[in-house]
């Protein structure tokens, strides 16, 4: 190969490269991004090995498999989303989560805390202190939170009994959020399922306190 064109596709390959990290900036969900990093790494490993750059081939070596990982993950998760079939929980979520384990009385979070997870309880039970409500094993906890305004903690959660639960950072759920529509509607939906059922537990107390100071005022019967 001449010597001109061998210089003329280092080059080229050199561009390609950096127009691809350009690229992967600009991206803002992560299956794209992950694509073009994967295709900047091969760029770059060519380029490297054309101008014998070794350091910046050992380190696109090393990033190649890691990008490949990344996005075989993120697709295996996106599968198990259109696999949910519109179920309320997110049980199929636990494997990509952190697990975390919390003895008997502990404060998972109080009231006006940052909202920074979401949760799934695998086991033990957690009560809510200001609405007292007790979830269990399959509930999902924090949801609100991760979508308000504030991203404020609603209410304080303690450990009623030894309890394990995964969690998910916010950035990971507002992610899957936009990747997937399917996803979307899903967490909307426990959203305005958890909204709707506290409403009704507001309303059924308002109502009993009503009739509870309505017979105060009726006179006695046996007067």
């Amino acid at each position: 190969m001449p010597e001109g064109i061998g210089h003329h596709w280092i080059d080229l390959a050199g561009y390609s490269a950096s127009a691809l990290v350009f690229l992967a900036f600009y991206m803002k969900t992560m299956i794209p991004l992950r694509l073009v990093g994967i295709a900047s790494n091969v760029a770059f490993i060519t380029y490297a090995i054309g101008a014998q750059l070794y350091p910046v081939l050992i380190l696109h070596t090393i990033l190649l498999p890691l990008n490949c990982l990344r996005l075989f993950q993120m697709r295996a998760l996106i599968r198990k989303v259109h696999d949910a079939h519109g179920t309320l929980s997110m049980e199929w979520l636990t494997p990509f989560m952190r697990r975390r384990t919390l003895t008997k009385g502990d404060v998972l979070f109080k009231k006006g805390d940052r909202a920074t997870e979401l949760y799934v309880m695998l086991s033990g039970s957690i009560r809510l202190v200001d609405i007292g409500v007790t979830v269990g094993a399959g509930s999902v906890l924090g949801e609100i939170g991760v979508f308000g305004p504030k991203h404020e903690r609603m209410d304080t959660a303690v450990c009623e009994t030894d309890a394990e639960l995964g969690a998910i950072d916010n950035d990971k759920v507002l992610e899957l959020y936009h990747q997937n529509p399917k996803f979307g509607r899903y967490l909307m939906t426990l959203v305005i399922q958890r909204l709707l059922a506290d409403y009704v537990r507001m309303r059924d107390m308002r109502v009993m306190v009503g009739s509870g100071a309505a017979s105060e005022r009726l006179p006695d019967s046996r007067a």
